[in-house]
């Protein structure tokens, strides 16, 4: 099963059931060595900025993200 696949099938689960997941997988990531954290936000980080590129219509202005951060801040 790949990635896309098990999202769709975790995603029917009753609401306990995947707080349940989440907080497992969650906790597998304090496992995980520094190096491993690194390669995983990188792959992240390039996996977005892929995807800004494909669409950059998705993207928001720096300057509306910091203003509804800091309004959730208050």
């Amino acid at each position: 099963m790949n990635l896309p696949e098990l999202e769709t099938e975790a995603l029917k689960l009753p609401v306990a059931e995947r707080a349940r997941l989440a907080e497992t997988l969650l906790e597998s990531l304090d496992e995980l060595s520094d190096e491993e954290h690194r390669r995983l936000w990188t792959e992240e980080a390039t996996r977005r900025d892929a995807e800004l590129d494909a669409d950059p219509s998705r993207g928001r202005p720096a300057e509306d993200v910091f203003r509804d951060a800091r309004a959730r801040l208050r």
